[in-house]
């Protein structure tokens, strides 16, 4: 699996730097154009998740102390895991969906479709399932009860959210706000944190541009992980976000993806390493604003992916009216989240179906390449 996720890394990254050498120039817009900063946000919120938020400050020890990651310092690691590179992913396919998809509507073809949407509702309920089980390492002491009722809450905020197209740029404006004001809030709490100190911290991300080579394969299992998860969401999230784009150039939408989610990415990180290079213990009010922020960005997740499917299958609330799209998805989401207690599901699954749709469609877009041309001239 290591061989296949590296050529799929490698191919991808090609093919993005190809887009834009060679399409810079061509005009990025979407059904439903929006601000940068509304794009943005939705892409920012839909594609990340509580692990953004919870994760760091239980790897950055892992990173320091793990032989295999020596090659740089675990802030370095840590931003390579989540930022700038990997959202390269994004940017090929929010302009596959934005510029190609509607000439092609190769996501058209029924065994496409089909596999297309398994992977969203698989990957979805997966998100619920990841959230159920790291919740008590979240919120410590939590009882089952209020961890399952937890988990039901979100996934019915998310089913209720994607009711309406007009409820996701409120979510993931206001997501992206609550994001900054966490950020702020961390930082004025944690003592000796001035700015000075912040970019003094910041400093260390420079280790993963001097090792950019390092990130475009697997470091180790848990990096492998990671990467099967990015692309397990590339397809559905450039699905998804592709409608917002605003009418940009290519290569502006390529310097956006990987620019501009990064920098508070890069500030998010710093804080919580200075955290731990000084042993700062974390409060617990600190605690619960984090948790608070990451479940947020869990209803943001779900909700994009369940409005995806349901659009994709014409499982919408107009056709079956709320009330029904309502509990049909939440019992159907909640059901999946439930049962995957009872298997040996793994993430690397999921990606070697996407790595497989990639697969699909390049050798479909190589047989319909003198139509493409024409279309595009």
């Amino acid at each position: 699996m290591t061989t296949i996720l590296t050529v799929a890394i490698l191919v991808t990254l090609l093919t993005s730097g190809y887009i834009v050498v060679r399409a810079g120039n061509i005009n990025c817009k979407g059904s439903m154009p929006s601000s940068l900063f509304a794009f943005i946000a939705i892409l920012f919120t839909s594609g990340l998740d509580v692990g953004l938020i919870m994760f760091p400050l239980t790897e950055f020890p892992t990173y320091a102390a793990e032989e295999v990651y020596q090659f740089t310092n675990p802030l370095a690691i840590e931003f390579g895991f989540w930022g700038f590179l990997v959202w390269g992913f994004y940017f090929l396919t929010t302009f596959y969906f934005c510029v190609i998809e509607p000439k092609v509507k190769l996501f058209e073809i029924p065994v496409i479709k089909l596999v297309n949407n398994i992977v969203i509702i698989g990957t979805c309920a997966f998100t619920g399932f990841l959230f159920l089980s790291y919740l008590p390492s979240y919120v410590d002491g939590i009882s089952d009860p209020v961890r399952f009722g937890l988990v039901a809450v979100v996934v019915l905020m998310a089913v209720l959210s994607s009711t309406d197209i007009s409820y996701v740029k409120i979510l993931s404006i206001g997501s992206t706000w609550l994001f900054f004001g966490l950020i702020a809030l961390m930082m004025f709490s944690t003592n000796g944190l001035g700015f000075s100190e912040l970019l003094g911290t910041m400093a260390s991300i420079g280790g993963y541009f001097t090792n950019l080579d390092q990130f475009t394969r697997p470091i180790s299992d848990y990096h492998e992980f990671y990467l099967f998860w990015w692309f397990s969401w590339s397809i559905m999230i450039g699905q998804f976000v592709a409608r917002f784009v605003g009418g940009i150039k290519t290569w502006q939408l390529c310097i956006a993806l990987l620019v501009i989610p990064s920098i508070p990415l890069a500030i998010w990180f710093s804080v919580l390493y200075y955290n731990y290079v000084n042993a700062i213990e974390m409060t617990e009010y600190l605690k619960l604003a984090m948790v608070f922020v990451g479940i947020v960005f869990v209803i943001n997740s779900l909700d994009s992916l369940i409005r995806l499917y349901t659009q994709n299958l014409a499982l919408t609330p107009e056709r079956f009216g709320k009330g029904k799209y309502i509990l049909g998805n939440f019992i159907a989401m909640y059901g999946l989240i439930l049962a995957y207690q009872f298997t040996p599901f793994d993430i690397a699954w999921i990606g070697l179906i996407v790595i497989g749709l990639y697969a699909a469609i390049y050798i479909l877009l190589l047989q319909k390449r003198n139509q493409l041309v024409a279309q595009t001239v």
